[in-house]
């Protein structure tokens, strides 16, 4: 069994309905508002974010909105986190991802960190990865900061996938052969293998 499946095969691994129910009217209301702080605590309180990246080995753990704001050096360090590794390019994280990773962080119930596989890609390099796989699009939403490519530790990817489906907060693409769920803030959308 690979390291990732272990991770991913925990009894903690299933995600309660309650967890979803209790979730989903609030975060979707905040991803459609984007911008604004709902009167609720969940949108209203301090926001973080915890990432490992997988080919940089680099953690990172930040508070990127308090006080009914964004947090200029917390959104500084997920943009670095989340650069181009391959040529050390970074841009502004969309800030509505950011959200969305929060949501998703919630409704997994978990505190372990995102693993992350892809963050923002250049134009050079989506487009030689592009050469390489039909499965990166020409104009990816990871060119704009507005996509990441995500696993949890101790979460099983299938229930990563329906996790992210139930915010509709964006395109969700599934890649279980890869190992990874895709996340982004653009227009709703799914792909990929049932889950």
């Amino acid at each position: 069994m690979s390291a990732l499946a272990e991770k991913q095969s925990s009894p903690a691994s299933i995600i309660s309905r309650r967890r979803f129910i209790c979730l989903g009217a609030t975060a979707l209301a905040g991803l459609a508002i984007p911008g604004h702080a709902l009167a609720s605590g969940f949108w209203s309180g301090e926001r973080s974010l915890s990432f490992y990246n997988l080919h940089t080995g680099e953690s990172l753990k930040t508070v990127y909105y308090a006080d009914n704001q964004y947090v200029p050096e917390g959104l500084q360090a997920i943009n670095y986190l989340m650069r181009d590794f391959r040529l050390n390019l970074e841009v502004n994280i969309d800030r509505r991802l950011l959200d969305l990773l929060y949501a998703l962080h919630y409704t997994l119930d978990t505190s372990a960190p995102f693993d992350l596989v892809s963050g923002y890609r250049s134009p050079q390099t989506n487009a030689m990865l592009h050469a390489h796989s039909e499965a990166v699009a020409t104009n990816s939403l990871h060119m704009y900061g507005m996509a990441a490519d995500i696993c949890v530790p101790g979460r099983y990817l299938a229930n990563v996938h329906r996790a992210a489906m139930s915010l509709r907060g964006g395109g969700v693409g599934y890649y279980p052969r890869s190992g990874f769920v895709h996340v982004d803030c653009g227009r709703v959308r799914y792909w990929g293998a049932a889950g």
